[in-house]
C-alpha cells in the first residue's frame, strides 16, 4: 500500500473558523438532521476513512468524499474523547427532537399539568445534550448530573408557573412568551451546573499546535458563558417569533375553526426555524475558543512566560 502525505488537514474544520461565515458553513454540515440517519456501520466507516487519510493510506477518494466523511465524524464523535455520542445528544439531533418538544411547550402552556410535563421533558433533553457536548474528557459524577438536572428543572418550572400566574390577566401574546422565559432561565442554571467540575477544576489550555499548557478555571467560566449565550440565542427565534405568528392566526379565528391545527403548525414552524437557528447560533463563537495568556491565572501566566516561545494565544474546546 502506498503511503501519501495528506493534502489537507483533517484535524481542523474545512472552513475558516476565524470568520462567522466559515463557522456557519461548518455547523450547517455537522448539525444537518440527515446525519441522524447514518447507521453505526456508516459512522464507523467514515471514521475509518478519516483515520486512514490522516495516515496517508487513501489515494482514490476525492476531496469532497473525504470531507463528507469528516463532517459525519464531527457530527457523531466527541471532539475530545473520540467516543461516539448518544444520538439524541448530538447537535444533528437538535432539530427533530427540539421541534417536537418546543412545539408542545408552546402549544400546551396554559394548564399546570401540561407546563410541568413539557418543562420536565425539555430539561431532561437539555441535560442529555449538555452532558453529551461537555468540554474535555472528564466524566461527570452522578451526583453532579442529578443536582444539575433538578436545579434546572426546578428553575424552568418555577419560572413557567410563576409567569403563567402573573400573565393570566395580560394579553394572550404575553402568555405565549412564557415558555421562552422558562427555557432561558433554565439554561442559565443547567449548563453551568452540569459542567461545574470544569468551573471547579478548570479546563485544559493548549497552544495552536495542540501542546498542553495548563488548566484554567477562568477559561472554563468564559467558555461556559459563551455556550449559555448560544443556547439561549438558539431558542429565541422560534420561541419569540412563532408566538407572534400564532397569535395573529388565533386572532383571525383559525384555531376556533381548526382547533387541531395548533400543534402541527407550531411543530412545523419550530422545525423550519431550528434548521437555520441551530447552525447559525452554534457559529456565534468558535468551538476552539482562544484566550490571551494575560487573561488566565497568575501561576499559569508565569509558566507561559518561562516557555521558550511563549504563545500569544491559548486555545480550548468550549463545548457546544
Amino acid at each position: 500500500m502506498s503511503i501519501l502525505t495528506p493534502q489537507f488537514n483533517l484535524d481542523a474544520p474545512r472552513f475558516d473558523q476565524s470568520s462567522y461565515s466559515g463557522r456557519a458553513k461548518h455547523f450547517f454540515s455537522t448539525t444537518n438532521p440527515l446525519n441522524c440517519l447514518a447507521t453505526d456501520a456508516h459512522l464507523d466507516a467514515a471514521k475509518d476513512t478519516v483515520d486512514k487519510y490522516k495516515r496517508g493510506e487513501l489515494n482514490h477518494l476525492s476531496e469532497d468524499e473525504i470531507w463528507a466523511a469528516k463532517n459525519l465524524v464531527d457530527s457523531a464523535f466527541h471532539p475530545d474523547t473520540g467516543e461516539k455520542m448518544f444520538l439524541p445528544g448530538r447537535m444533528s439531533a437538535q432539530v427533530p427532537f427540539n421541534m417536537t418538544i418546543t412545539g408542545c411547550m408552546m402549544t400546551f402552556y396554559k394548564t399546570t399539568p401540561a407546563v410541568v410535563f413539557w418543562q420536565w421533558v425539555n430539561q431532561s433533553f437539555n441535560a442529555l445534550v449538555n452532558y453529551t457536548n461537555r468540554s474535555g474528557d472528564t466524566p461527570i459524577p452522578l451526583a453532579t448530573l442529578g443536582s444539575s438536572y433538578c436545579a434546572a428543572t426546578g428553575a424552568a418550572l418555577g419560572t413557567a408557573l410563576g409567569l403563567n400566574h402573573l400573565t393570566k390577566s395580560m394579553p394572550p401574546l404575553v402568555g405565549r412568551m412564557v415558555p421562552f422565559c422558562a427555557v432561558a432561565a433554565a439554561n442559565c442554571l443547567n449548563i453551568p451546573l452540569m459542567r461545574r467540575l470544569e468551573l471547579q477544576e478548570g479546563i485544559m489550555l493548549e497552544t495552536k499546535e495542540g501542546e498542553p499548557v495548563g488548566i484554567s478555571k477562568i477559561a472554563a467560566k468564559e467558555g461556559i458563558g459563551m455556550v449559555t449565550i448560544s443556547r439561549i440565542a438558539m431558542a429565541m427565534p422560534g420561541m419569540v417569533m412563532i408566538p407572534l405568528v400564532m397569535n395573529s392566526l388565533d386572532s383571525k379565528g383559525l384555531f376556533k375553526k381548526y382547533p387541531k391545527a395548533n400543534l402541527p403548525i407550531q411543530v412545523t414552524l419550530v422545525g423550519l426555524v431550528l434548521t437555520f437557528a441551530t447552525p447559525l447560533c452554534c457559529a456565534i463563537f468558535e468551538q476552539k475558543a482562544s484566550i490571551k495568556p494575560t487573561a488566565v491565572e497568575s501561576e499559569l501566566q508565569a509558566k507561559i512566560k518561562s516557555m521558550a516561545n511563549p504563545p500569544e494565544l491559548l486555545y480550548y474546546n468550549k463545548g457546544l
